[in-house]
């Protein structure tokens, strides 16, 4: 499940728990849902809405006790106390900051009252991405040092692809996989901001004793997971563009200490439905 099904399940659940049940929104049951600490779940909420959880639960309650003041004979005391509101007092201030008018002002029928409309979660993305937890993961494969100069490992890496391919590399490695469902990592290791170097690994999962490939040991760890739809290598090299000027950029979460990684499904890589992935390494919050 991605983030926007989780997120589209959390609004859901602050619907039903303001509109319906009238209950308290527990921290424990938007852990639940989103599957990752209460405060890693409020910084992706602010990094996909631009605003706070508690901002966005506030609007929506002050929408609602609009609706109550114009519809109904409730006092505003008992609206208060059905919003978690601590006493009249404090709901009046919030009131009159959001609707810049007092409960009592707003039963007035020449009162237009603000509406904060229910969440809609788009389910279309251009890259969709989700939270991953993987236990360590052993690894056997080729290493290769490649220069990053002017671009060049753009241009270097699907070369060590090819050449993988044409000198049975890459069927060695297929026949040794081991992961569910198989496919094979590409690597970005050692990065030299000094020579503008890096190793780059081409590895499946694997435990076997190999005299011809390198054990690579990635430690268990949250991954941000996107998935690039397309042929290759288009579609990898796009989906780090997307990520190097505008993800990361905005991104408020750490970096692991753990190398990012490239998955590459089974089929033809030559399809246009072809999927293939990128794996960031996150320090999510205890």
């Amino acid at each position: 499940m991605d983030w926007n099904e989780q997120l589209q399940q959390i609004i859901d659940y602050v619907e039903n728990h303001l509109q319906r049940t009238e209950e308290p929104i527990e921290q424990e049951d938007i852990t639940r849902i989103a599957g990752c600490s209460y405060g890693f779940f409020q910084k992706v909420f602010s990094y996909m809405n631009e605003m706070s959880f508690a901002e966005y639960v506030r609007n929506r309650k002050l929408t609602l006790a609009g609706y109550d003041l114009k519809s109904t004979n409730m006092r505003v005391v008992d609206i208060s106390y059905k919003y978690g509101y601590d006493s009249p007092t404090s709901f009046t201030k919030a009131f009159n900051q959001f609707h810049g008018v007092s409960p009592k002002d707003a039963r007035n029928e020449d009162i237009e009252l603000r509406v904060f409309p229910k969440m809609q979660v788009s389910t279309k993305q251009e890259y969709a991405w989700r939270l991953v937890k993987k236990e360590e993961m052993r690894l056997l494969g080729k290493i290769k040092k490649i220069s990053c100069v002017n671009g060049n490992n753009f241009k270097e890496i699907p070369a060590i692809w090819q050449q993988y391919f044409k000198d049975g590399t890459f069927s060695k490695l297929v026949n040794l996989d081991q992961g569910s469902p198989k496919g094979l990592f590409g690597l970005c290791l050692n990065y030299s901001s000094e020579a503008e170097e890096i190793d780059y690994a081409v590895a499946v999962i694997g435990d076997k004793q190999s005299d011809e490939f390198e054990e690579i040991v990635l430690p268990s760890v949250t991954w941000a997971v996107f998935d690039c739809k397309g042929r290759l290598p288009e579609a990898i090299q796009n989906g780090w563009k997307f990520l190097n000027e505008e993800w990361v950029v905005k991104y408020p979460f750490n970096h692991a200490d753990c190398p990012e990684v490239e998955w590459y499904s089974e089929g033809n890589s030559f399809d246009d439905d072809y999927l293939s992935q990128i794996w960031i390494p996150i320090e999510e919050d205890k």
